[in-house]
């Protein structure tokens, strides 16, 4: 039995490790996109800036760019890590960002290549299915470079490599990921109609977890349809506290760690997560720490069933961030912001308490500084 356990703790540290390394390199870009995002979205909501601006486009592009075309970096840090070429890794990901077809696929049409169906999925600011198709790059290309001729394996590999790793990404890779997501979104759906505490105290706990393997898109979605049709929605009332609680659970870390550049990269992923850009405190804090995730839960959890039981409602879309709470505004808001504000500072207390190593591992930090340099 304790062997088996070693094995499962093993297993589950390897792939926390495996994902925190991945995203390691670009935490502080993702931090830096986080926070422009924040502070256009302020200047914005106080009609500073006009949303319809040719100012407000170029603006957008540069806090944006890096989230729209997250695939195309996790390839490259992703093949990095795992030993695959990083190159033809960003070759693929170009394929799922390519616009003629990602506009066909993200209107959820089918396309069929050689007559199989490749279902209509969402790949811009997708996780998953990139790591996944850098870690099946490597086998291909071990493969190739073992059983083809020296004079043709140069070229043959990447060609051969690129046709089948990016068919399987988008035939099996992408699909998995909404298929998991519509899953949960219905069971969200018929949890909310017996009980809207149920329903915030569930998605509260585990949809920041969710965020790690894209699933919470799903849920997204979900919002975006009910605004569409009804004028307003619940999901992203619920999905407001565990943001502030992936937030408090870094500030924590923060104050918790002696190490000043992690003091830092804390301070600065804290913030973003504020303004609704949780990955930099996930990736870069929470998830590595392992630990605060568990405060980042407890928090989301209860701010959540308080969210629900408010029922706060958001009258359009935006993502939950401090400078989206006026879409909230109605019935229950100011029980709302209590909810927020309860998940921040649970997530932040259970944080303090828990005792883990609050430093960054050696390896850890030499290899940033060598992505970096």
């Amino acid at each position: 039995m304790e062997n088996t356990k070693k094995k499962k703790k093993t297993i589950v540290n390897t792939i926390i490790d495996g994902i925190s390394g991945i995203f390691l390199p670009i935490v502080n870009l993702l931090s830096a996109a986080g926070i422009l995002k924040g502070v256009l979205a302020i200047l914005t909501a106080t009609a500073v800036l006009s949303g319809e601006s040719e100012t407000y486009l170029v603006l957008n592009a540069m806090a944006d760019s890096l989230f729209y075309f997250l695939p195309v970096l996790l390839a490259f840090t992703a093949a990095r890590k795992f030993g695959a070429n990083p190159f033809t890794a960003v070759v693929i990901a170009g394929i799922l960002l390519y616009p003629s077809l990602t506009t066909i696929l993200e209107a959820g049409t089918t396309v069929h290549f050689l007559g199989l169906p490749l279902r209509g999925v969402t790949y811009h600011s997708s996780v998953i299915p990139m790591i996944l198709a850098a870690g099946l790059l490597l086998f291909v290309e071990r493969f190739f470079y073992k059983v083809l001729p020296d004079i043709v394996k140069g070229f043959l590999t990447p060609l051969l490599s690129i046709l089948i790793v990016g068919f399987v990404t988008l035939f099996l890779f992408g699909p998995i990921g909404a298929v998991v997501g519509d899953v949960l979104a219905k069971g969200y759906e018929f949890v909310y109609g017996l009980s809207p505490i149920a329903a915030g105290l569930l998605l509260g706990a585990v949809v920041q977890p969710m965020v790690i393997f894209g699933f919470h898109w799903s849920f997204i979605l979900i919002g975006m349809n009910n605004i569409t049709v009804n004028g307003h929605d619940t999901v992203l009332a619920l999905m407001g506290p565990p943001v502030f609680a992936q937030a408090g659970a870094a500030l924590a870390v923060m104050i918790k760690t002696k190490d000043k550049p992690f003091k830092s990269i804390c301070a600065s992923a804290a913030l973003s997560a504020v303004f609704g850009i949780t990955e930099p405190a996930m990736f870069g804090v929470n998830l590595p720490k392992k630990k605060p995730m568990i405060g980042v839960c407890i928090g989301g959890g209860i701010g959540g069933a308080l969210a629900g039981f408010s029922g706060a409602q958001a009258m359009t879309f935006a993502f939950p961030s401090l400078a989206a709470l006026p879409v909230f505004f109605g019935n229950g808001f100011a029980l709302y912001l209590v909810s927020c504000l309860s998940g921040f500072a649970i997530a932040f207390g259970v944080t303090l308490l828990l005792k883990f190593d609050t430093e960054p591992l050696p390896e850890k930090e030499k290899q940033v500084k060598l992505e970096n340099a």
